[in-house]
């Protein structure tokens, strides 16, 4: 998740066996001053609502099927825009099985979801006493 965009998967192994990649536009933010500020403030934040909320009925959607199957859930993304779908309670169910590594990924785009499998099937290994 990323503000404006998002992507949920499924994978068997490597392999993505459901997906859904989406975006909403989310105004930037704007050097103007006084009403103006504050009219596209308030723009932005509805409009970044209304991405949370696309972004969680579709996490929902994807990976609920599977909920019995599932291992684990990798987040990935932005931390301040994963943090914020945190208090929905929809994703409670998928939030209870969250797992490491989070992914910081550049963009929720198909491709990007389809990479993500060398990132958090990958095992860290550290060297405590070198030889």
């Amino acid at each position: 998740m990323r503000l404006g965009g998002y992507a949920a998967g499924v994978f068997l192994g490597a392999s993505l066996v459901a997906s859904k990649v989406g975006s909403r536009l989310v105004q930037g933010r704007t050097a103007a001053g006084g009403w103006s500020q504050q009219r596209f403030a308030r723009r932005r934040r509805n409009q970044a609502v209304q991405a949370y909320d696309d972004a969680v009925e579709t996490a929902v959607r994807v990976l609920t099927p599977y909920l019995g199957e599932l291992d684990g859930v990798v987040l990935g993304g932005d931390r301040r825009a994963v943090d914020a779908l945190r208090a929905d309670r929809r994703l409670a169910p998928l939030l209870a099985l969250e797992t490491e590594p989070f992914l910081v990924v550049p963009d929720p785009r198909l491709a990007v979801l389809r990479d993500t499998p060398s990132s958090f099937r990958a095992a860290r290994i550290r060297v405590v006493d070198p030889l």
